[in-house]
């Protein structure tokens, strides 16, 4: 069909690259919601804050922060692995109270609450028991008391929503650290485009900010993004900012990242041919669009998916 371009929108942008670059080198991470709710009460309630909610239609996490009387950064940085793009109904987060606090590089400070363990709060914030127990010598981890505080100091790998933005304004220094691969093999040529409609929404290339960025396809409802070459499947799963994702490694050092999925199609060591579905397209929030990230990457490098596509 044909292609217009247009100007591309929404801040997973910026958070892209970075992200690709680190599961390529083999970084990619997992976060767990952990804890113990004590009870889940819908987010139209007008007490909030210090509790479990569950999301209703409609809601976002600036307004549920703003009916919890509690900053943005606070309520994002107490749910850690929630993707404030792809928030469903029925969802559940922990909003926190007006005592609690989530400085940037921690330590945090939480109040326990029902079926706290100190295991369950460093599952939840990328920390461990036995780091939480040594910033409070004076509590007893097996007598928690609801509504106590706590420090909950951050491991080495826990980042906050401030720290992963100003890493993400970076992103181009991230590939660059990875080693030269050299030269871009003469097999990355003539590879199909993802979809069979599509029209160009974002082009590989710096924002006004120069921090580079892949390709953004727009398309059609129940869209299936599908393999650009034979290769395989190394990566089937969800990533914080990028919905679920498809990595495909090629022969010659070559990878395709399809990203913004709904559903995945294939599995991790699915061997995979031009065409192979890979996932169904999902619909991004803030755009309202059908929305395919594209990238293709040579030794985790990225290159332009023009030069390789015909």
């Amino acid at each position: 069909m044909a292609q217009r371009p247009v100007a591309g929108k929404g801040c997973l942008s910026r958070f892209a690259p970075l992200v690709i670059a680190l599961v390529l080198a083999g970084c990619a991470g997992q976060s767990t919601d952990g804890g113990s709710p004590s009870s889940a009460i819908s987010s139209t309630s007008s007490s909030i804050a210090g509790q479990w909610v569950t999301v209703q239609r409609g809601d976002t996490l600036g307004t549920i922060a703003s009916r919890a009387g509690v900053p943005l950064a606070r309520l994002q940085r107490f749910n850690p692995g929630v993707d404030s793009q792809r928030m469903a109904v029925g969802q559940r987060l922990l909003v926190p109270s007006q005592q609690e606090r989530a400085p940037s590089g921690g330590p945090y400070r939480y109040q326990i609450r029902s079926g706290d363990t100190f295991s369950a709060i460093a599952r939840r914030f990328g920390s461990t028991a036995q780091r939480i127990q040594a910033a409070n010598p004076g509590v007893s981890a097996t007598n928690l008391r609801v509504g106590q505080l706590v420090q909950v100091p951050l491991s080495g790998k826990a980042t906050s929503t401030a720290s992963r933005a100003s890493a993400a304004a970076s992103t181009s220094s991230a590939s660059a650290r990875l080693p030269d691969p050299g030269k871009v093999p003469s097999s990355a040529r003539n590879w199909s485009w993802p979809l069979d409609e599509y029209r160009i929404v974002r082009r590989y290339g710096p924002d006004s900010h120069g921090t580079l960025q892949p390709m953004l396809l727009a398309t059609d409802a129940g869209a299936q993004a599908k393999a650009a070459a034979a290769g395989q499947v190394r990566f089937a799963d969800s990533m914080r900012q990028l919905g679920n994702v498809v990595i495909v490694h090629h022969s010659d050092n070559l990878q395709s990242v399809y990203a913004l999925c709904d559903r995945l199609l294939v599995k991790n060591g699915q061997s995979v041919q031009p065409g192979t579905p890979l996932c169904v397209v999902g619909k991004h929030s803030s755009s309202g669009r059908y929305d395919l990230l594209f990238d293709i990457r040579h030794g985790g490098k990225p290159i332009n998916p023009t030069s390789v596509l015909k």
